[in-house]
C-alpha cells in the first residue's frame, strides 16, 4: 500500500499555504531544494501532479487530498501532545484555520474566537467568503470547519445547525423622500438604486423577486465589505439587505428605515472535520454556545 510520508505532506500544505516553494522553505527552515525534491519524490510515488506552479502556487484536486491530510494529523497531533502533559507541547501553538462568511464575521462571529484565543495557544486563520461557498474550503482541505448555509455534510465532516441570520431591507430616511415618495412601489424599486455585497451575493435579488421585480437593469453599487456595506446604505448610497445584528442602535447611530415585505432567513450551520479532536470540539462548542445566543432560532 502506498504511504505518504508526513513530511512530504506538511511540505505541500506549506507550499499552498505560502503560495511559493521559496516561502514554504522560509516556513519549514529548510532549504528550497529541500522543498521542491521533497514535492517532486512524493509526485513521483503517488503519480500525480500535486501543486500548480503559479503565482501563487495552488494545489490540485490530489494535493488539496494530501494537504488535507497534512492539517489533519497536525491537528491530531497537538491533541496527544497536549493530552501528554509535555511542557514543550503546552507551549506550542496551534493554526486553525476557519471559513466564515462577512456578515458572520461582522456580527457575532470574533467574540467567541477572542475568549478562545485568551484561554489557549490558537492562531485562528479566518478565510472569509460567501455562506454559500464556505464548504468548499473545506472540501479542499483549506480549512479545518466552516459557518455556511449548506445543511448536506461535507464528505468526510459532519454538520450541526447554528440559527438563522435574518436580514430586512433598508435605506435612510433622506433615500427614502427622495426614491419612494409615493411608496416602495414595484416602479420605484425598478429606478431607486440598491447596494450589493458582490456579484454572487442574492440577497437583494431574493427580496426584489418577493416583490415582483427583476434585478436585471436596476442601478447598484458593489461593496464587498460587511461593515462598508451597511456603512454605505447609512450613508445613502442605496438600499440593501442589512443584518438585524448590524442594525443601528441607540441615539447616536444613522437612522435606517424598512423598506417593508418579508425579512429574508438564511440559515447557518456548522461544518467541522469528522475526527476526534478536543481542541476542534472545544472551539466548535464556544461558537455553538455564542450562535445559540444572538442568533434567531
Amino acid at each position: 500500500m502506498t504511504r505518504i510520508p508526513l513530511d512530504a505532506a506538511s511540505t505541500v500544505a506549506a507550499i499552498v499555504d505560502t503560495g511559493s516553494l521559496d516561502q514554504a522553505a522560509r516556513a519549514l527552515n529548510v532549504t528550497p531544494s529541500a522543498v521542491s525534491q521533497r514535492l517532486k519524490s512524493l509526485e513521483e510515488q503517488i503519480g500525480r501532479v500535486l501543486i500548480i506552479r503559479g503565482r501563487p502556487a495552488t494545489a490540485t484536486a490530489a494535493g488539496e487530498a494530501v494537504v488535507r491530510l497534512a492539517r489533519q494529523v497536525a491537528l491530531i497531533e497537538h491533541d496527544a501532545l497536549a493530552g501528554l502533559g509535555l511542557d514543550d507541547a503546552a507551549q506550542a501553538r496551534v493554526v486553525v484555520p476557519l471559513a466564515v462568511n462577512a456578515d458572520s464575521m461582522a456580527t457575532w462571529f470574533l467574540p467567541p474566537l477572542a475568549r478562545l484565543a485568551s484561554e489557549r495557544l490558537i492562531d485562528f486563520d479566518l478565510h472569509r467568503d460567501d455562506q454559500n461557498f464556505t464548504a468548499r474550503l473545506l472540501e479542499s482541505g483549506t480549512v479545518m470547519a466552516a459557518v455556511t448555509s449548506e445543511d448536506t455534510p461535507v464528505a468526510g465532516c459532519t454538520v450541526a445547525p447554528l440559527g438563522v441570520l435574518t436580514y430586512d431591507a433598508m435605506a435612510t430616511p433622506e433615500f427614502f423622500r427622495r426614491w419612494f415618495p409615493d411608496g416602495v412601489t414595484r416602479a420605484a424599486l425598478r429606478r431607486a438604486p440598491f447596494v450589493d455585497f458582490d456579484r454572487r451575493d442574492s440577497l437583494q435579488h431574493t427580496w426584489l423577486a418577493s416583490q415582483g421585480v427583476d434585478e436585471l437593469g436596476i442601478p447598484r453599487h458593489y461593496v464587498p465589505a460587511s461593515y462598508d456595506y451597511a456603512q454605505a446604505v447609512r450613508l445613502g448610497l442605496g438600499w440593501g439587505m442589512v443584518p438585524t445584528l448590524q442594525e443601528p442602535e441607540g441615539d447616536s447611530a444613522t437612522p435606517l428605515r424598512p423598506l417593508g415585505g418579508k425579512p429574508i432567513r438564511v440559515p447557518l450551520y456548522w461544518q467541522q472535520w469528522n475526527l476526534r479532536s478536543v481542541l476542534l470540539d472545544a472551539i466548535a462548542a464556544e461558537i455553538a454556545a455564542e450562535a445559540m445566543r444572538v442568533l434567531a432560532r
